[in-house]
């Protein structure tokens, strides 16, 4: 089982080892002259006997069993797109459209505008807004009958990404970069890209050591510069800021003497760690004009959304454990027909193109990919129906998800929805019992992946989920 606990340690003033904050204070203005070398030199410190392994908290380690996939990309349709437009057709609701709800139900039936078509050699019904990824439906599970909590954007997107919309509680990468570590100690080992960003609380480590925090990459940006502010140090050379780190890691460590660890500390030293290491390989990750002009073109590399996949592939490649891109737009109260059509095509090529580079690259076999929103919508119309130009609302009772990769068997579907699809009724999949899937093609049982906090073990899917068996390979 993998766990950690702290114990209160009161301070002790009687000692005579200096914290810290002691010796800043001793210190005071003067120490701003001090050379951090000279220190050194003198004796005062001791050179260091390691280096950033020493104090990385990403060393890889082993899961519980033999695992299928080593990495994740999740592509988090933001939004919640329309299943019954997408991956579950219901061509039996044409004979109701634009009439009301059958059984005393609430609302005016809005059949799909959109024709579906078996592809692959499984035949699995594909919604035409997806040309191009239904040629990869051989390699993916279709899961129709996904359900969450609550239809709301804000509290689906935290329980997708932490499995809580209560307690704060860490988000899925956090988790499996803590049980995993990472294949690249100069990179993060959980990433993010968003146009725009990603709010914190959807990649936030919570009472995991704040180094399993995810971290947020811009990609309304086009230059490294601008994409990784501030990623190199304009006014100090790499040896000098490695005995600077140095120096701060050894002081820590007389600190941590009189104290116990503080967490948010610990966590800026190793994000300080980080941004150090990443000097020297993230401007490379980040630089898609090192793929080949046919690479570059399969993505789409002039627009966002095929910049954001290559940099993920890239990411993925050089070892990073846990890749999110958010991918949003998907939020269709009217004028669906055009709306869907538009932000389904934005994102056709580029995800194909990433299935199709993994493949070639022989990643796919170990890496679990990942698509779907926070939720459903409903099999009534939402907006101006009588003009023509409806959309829908909300829906948690039922949506659909695929995976691909390490692990997942390709090729079939996983549960239904009714008649309408307004909700799941056959093999029921619940967010838990998705995160307990995830964990359970990198290897854990993710009733033993827990951390001790506050006196009780915590884990992702908290007393909950089952793993899908029947979308396993």
């Amino acid at each position: 089982m993998i766990q950690s606990t702290c114990q209160d340690r009161e301070h002790r003033p009687e000692d005579s080892i200096f914290t810290r904050r002691q010796f800043l204070n001793r210190l005071g203005m003067g120490f701003g002259g001090l050379s951090l070398t000279s220190l050194v030199g003198m004796g005062l410190l001791s050179p260091p006997d390691a280096r950033a392994d020493k104090f990385s908290p990403f060393a890889p380690k082993a899961p519980h069993f033999p695992a299928k996939a080593k990495r994740v990309i999740h592509i988090f349709a933001a939004g919640a797109p329309s299943h019954i437009d997408t991956w579950d057709p219901k061509p039996g609701m044409a004979r109701y459209n634009e009439q009301p709800m059958p059984e005393d139900k609430n609302g005016t039936v809005f059949a799909s505008p959109f024709k579906f078509n078996r592809m692959g050699q499984c035949g699995t019904p594909v919604s035409e807004v997806f040309p191009l990824v239904g040629q990869h439906v051989d390699d993916l599970a279709v899961i129709r009958s996904m359900y969450t909590d609550i239809p709301d954007h804000a509290a689906a997107s935290l329980m997708m990404n932490t499995g809580s919309i209560r307690l704060p509680k860490p988000s899925v990468g956090s988790w499996v970069t803590y049980g995993l570590g990472s294949e690249n100690q100069n990179l993060p080992a959980f990433i993010a890209l968003s146009p725009g960003g990603v709010s914190a609380q959807d990649l936030r480590s919570a009472f995991l050591p704040g180094a399993y925090q995810g971290t947020s990459v811009n990609t309304q940006n086009t230059t490294i510069e601008k994409l990784i502010e501030n990623i190199k140090n304009k006014y100090t050379s790499l040896p000098e800021q490695r005995q600077q780190l140095d120096l701060l890691h050894q002081l820590n460590e007389v600190h941590s003497q009189n104290l116990r660890k503080d967490a948010q500390l610990e966590a800026r030293l190793q994000a300080y760690e980080l941004a150090y290491q990443m000097q020297m390989e993230a401007t490379d990750a980040f630089d898609i004009s090192k793929e080949s002009q046919e690479t570059r073109a399969l993505y789409g590399d002039n627009t966002q959304a095929g910049r954001q996949m290559l940099i993920a592939r890239r990411l993925l490649e050089k070892g990073v454990r846990f890749v999110q891109v958010w991918h949003g737009g998907w939020d269709h109260h009217s004028n669906l027909r055009d709306a869907m059509t538009r932000t389904a095509a934005d994102i056709d090529k580029p995800l194909a193109a990433l299935l199709t580079d993994l493949k070639r690259k022989d990643m796919l076999k170990d890496t679990l990919v990942i698509w779907g929103g926070e939720f459903g919508r409903s099999p009534t119309a939402d907006g101006n129906m009588a003009g023509g130009n409806p959309g829908r609302t909300h829906n948690n009772k039922a949506f659909s998800m695929w995976l691909a990769g390490g692990g997942i068997k390709g090729g079939i579907t996983h549960g239904a929805t009714d008649e309408f699809g307004g909700k799941a009724i056959e093999d029921k999949v619940h967010i838990h019992d998705l995160h307990a899937t995830i964990l359970r093609v990198l290897g854990f049982d993710h009733e033993k992946l827990t951390y001790r906090y506050n006196g009780r073990d915590f884990r992702l899917t908290d007393v909950y989920g089952n793993v899908v068996k029947g979308i396993l390979a």
